[in-house]
């Protein structure tokens, strides 16, 4: 059995081991980018053996000038499916048919004679991102079409890596690299706000015997909690595969982690709401330490005259509002946050033309 490699450093050894000397050989004046972004668990580098079941393996993204695509991309194709192996560090290079059924996937196919059909995609800077992000890259990015880009195909389009840039790949991703200022803490500000409609409601629910719709709100306090930790990190969030795996990599995940797994798993309202107020406590405390707004206190409180431990979450969202400087977004109501905070539906993020109708909403 083949040992298993990471995607990304498997792709990158196969551009430059094969694809790079065959183009070299055969189209000594193109100019071109190749690499691998966007879709995949080896993008983001959460790749496992069990990945390479579909759209995995040697694999390749290759960007050509608008001028001449078709034919430069016919005769490229043709090239390689000539001259590429038959496998590459023991992956198969030939992938079956698109598969109707399923997404349109390929597969790894072994083969031993004919023609490689390889897992090269090939596209225009512009096509490409207009069609996975619905950006026009080399454009400046309007407020409205931030705040409705997907936020993991933000991730994936600046994931990954670049193996040759002759057309300005790099700068499209510097410039998708993450959220402007203003829009940044616009972005935390709401999903603030989004904690704080809910704080009581543990409690609440729990008062009246409700475990399990405390245990509901709870769950979603959790990943609101997480989500603001990527957006105080700067760290575009994966949709929901991946999402608690990249949390564990945020520098907020070692003193978080254990407290959030006591919350998911407290039995009772009371010890779950003092776990919450255990956790508020650490965000309010490193939104502190970014030094955007004044020291705010961390300290729980009580809820009104009710019996229940909050954190009193929509002060730490208004102050950010006033350290915002466009007023355009310092105005920007109701504060309901960027696609990616305000829904969880995975018809919406791989929807762009869905989302481009969503910038109505701040608009």
């Amino acid at each position: 059995m083949t040992k298993f490699i990471q995607g990304l450093a498997l792709c990158e050894a196969f551009f430059k081991e094969i694809a790079r000397p065959i183009l070299s050989a055969n189209f000594p004046a193109l100019r071109y980018a190749a690499g691998v972004i966007g879709y995949g668990s080896d993008v983001l580098g959460f790749d496992d053996a069990l990945s390479t079941d579909h759209m995995w393996g040697p694999r390749l993204h290759l960007f050509l000038p608008k001028e001449g695509f078709e034919p430069q991309k016919d005769a490229i194709a043709s090239t390689f499916s000539t001259n590429f192996p038959y496998e590459f560090r023991g992956f198969s290079t030939h992938f079956s048919s698109s598969d109707p059924n399923d997404n349109g996937v390929r597969r790894q196919e072994p083969i031993h004679r004919g023609q490689v059909h390889p897992l090269v995609e090939y596209h225009t800077l512009r096509a490409y991102f207009e069609d996975y992000l619905g950006h026009t890259p080399f454009e400046d990015i309007a407020v409205s079409q931030w705040l409705t880009f997907t936020e993991h195909r933000l991730l994936g389009a600046t994931s990954g890596r670049v193996f040759h840039d002759d057309l300005g790949l790099i700068q499209v991703r510097e410039s998708l690299a993450y959220y402007p200022r203003d829009i940044w803490l616009w972005m935390m500000a709401a999903q603030w706000t989004m904690l704080a409609e809910e704080e009581a409601f543990v409690g609440r629910c729990g008062s009246v015997g409700d475990e399990v719709g405390s245990k509901i709100v709870a769950t979603r306090q959790v990943q609101r909690i997480m989500r603001l930790c990527f957006l105080m990190g700067k760290r575009y969030a994966p949709y929901s595969k991946w999402f608690g795996s990249a949390f564990k990599q945020l520098d907020s995940a070692s003193a978080l982690l254990p407290i959030l797994e006591l919350i998911l798993q407290a039995s009772h309202w009371r010890e779950r709401e003092a776990y919450l107020g255990d956790a508020y406590t650490l965000v309010a405390d490193r939104h502190n330490a970014l030094g955007l707004t004044e020291t705010l206190d961390s300290a729980t409180r009580a809820y009104y005259e009710r019996p229940f431990r909050v954190l009193g979450a929509e002060r730490f969202a208004q102050a950010l509002v006033q350290a915002i400087q466009d007023t355009a977004i310092q105005q920007l109501a109701p504060r309901i946050g960027s696609v990616s905070q305000f829904t969880d539906s995975t018809t919406v993020f791989d929807n762009v033309r869905l989302a481009k109708r969503l910038q109505k909403l701040y608009q």
